[in-house]
């Protein structure tokens, strides 16, 4: 089987549509300059430690060996993966060429490699094993097979071989005893506990998650009204300052619960029955194709739409005003890390 890399995006995976745009994948620690110029792992470890010289040297280590490994342990040939959290969704492609130093394409992460995009794989179509071992924190490393194995089969590339519904087993990942070792791994955690609240959410039948939309809305300290089951004339939550709507803002939400993402079809149609002095929040599991973001930017009422990923973020910087019930729907324990 071809070996198959996870590579991070940047932190939160925020140049994910760049890689895609541009056919690439691409590492940081651009303050160290061309790491392509590099003739041996241990000429870059001391690189390290004189650019960065207030981190550790096992951090310097393990970011070191990081760009070595992207630079000569991953092969042309090679398949890689990359997440994009918005969509949930896994890229695949293959590696198309060497190491290049272009920090004109991406700033911040200015080593790249060329890539052909072969597919996509739903976050949610992976077993829990799977999940976790992509979740690991470190910016590149190799998939354990089985890991790997059950994403190939998610994009098609592997016939199945009749155990397509085994969990996969929590591997252990290679270098996972440095990952916790990394300059800031806090700030990697949070993206990996982002990910782990949006598997629960998904987890909550429709009724629940309007309830929990209402519950965050009450943290934000409007009170809520929401519909019953049945027909409801575009909208599942109203919620206002004073309970009935009466005292401006009124805010109009409409709670989507499924895996497609919605199209601008359906945002006209929420935005068709609202008054002047309204405010909407469309909120959909399955996020928002491209024309319905462009949809709601010029649509006359201000309209806010939120996707699973902002959702899942919105309660998390909520979640100590959380009624009741919202803890109930979400349950989440708190966790101390020095600062």
């Amino acid at each position: 089987m071809q070996t198959v890399w996870k590579i991070m995006a940047g932190r939160s995976s925020a140049f994910i549509d760049d890689f895609v745009a541009e056919s690439i994948v691409a590492i940081g620690w651009s303050q160290a300059g061309d790491h392509t110029l590099a003739k041996s792992k241990r000429e870059l470890i001391d690189h390290f430690d004189n650019v960065f010289s207030d981190r550790t040297p096992r951090q310097n280590q393990v970011g070191a060996g990081q760009v070595w490994r992207f630079l000569h342990e991953v092969e042309i040939g090679d398949l890689v993966v990359c997440y994009d959290p918005s969509n949930r969704i896994y890229h695949v492609g293959e590696i198309a060429g060497a190491p290049q130093f272009q920090p004109d394409r991406i700033e911040s992460l200015p080593t790249t490699r060329s890539v052909r995009w072969l597919g996509e794989v739903a976050r949610d179509s992976l077993s829990a094993g799977t999940r976790n071992s992509l979740g690991a924190i470190m910016t590149l490393f190799k998939l354990p097979e089985p890991a790997a194995a059950e994403v190939l089969r998610g994009l098609g590339s592997m016939p199945s071989n009749g155990d397509s519904g085994t969990q996969v087993e929590n591997a252990r990942l290679p270098d996972d005893n440095i990952a916790l070792e990394t300059a800031d791994p806090f700030a990697d955690i949070e993206d990996q506990a982002v990910e782990l609240i949006k598997d629960r959410i998904l987890r909550l039948d429709w009724d629940e998650m309007q309830e929990l939309v209402a519950a965050l809305l009450r943290a934000l300290g409007y009170r809520t009204m929401v519909s019953p089951a049945g027909s409801d004339r575009g909208r599942d939550i109203i919620a206002s300052r004073d309970g009935f709507g009466f005292e401006p803002p009124r805010i109009v939400v409409e709670v989507k619960h499924r895996r497609g993402p919605m199209g601008a079809p359906e945002v006209r149609a929420f935005l068709g029955g609202r008054h002047a002095d309204d405010r909407g929040l469309y909120v959909s599991t399955g996020g928002f194709t491209r024309e319905a973001q462009y949809e709601a930017e010029r649509a006359a009422t201000v309209t806010h739409l939120m996707n699973l990923d902002g959702l899942a973020r919105a309660l998390i910087e909520q979640y100590e005003d959380l009624d009741d019930r919202g803890r109930t729907l979400l349950p989440l324990t708190k966790i101390y890390w020095p600062s």
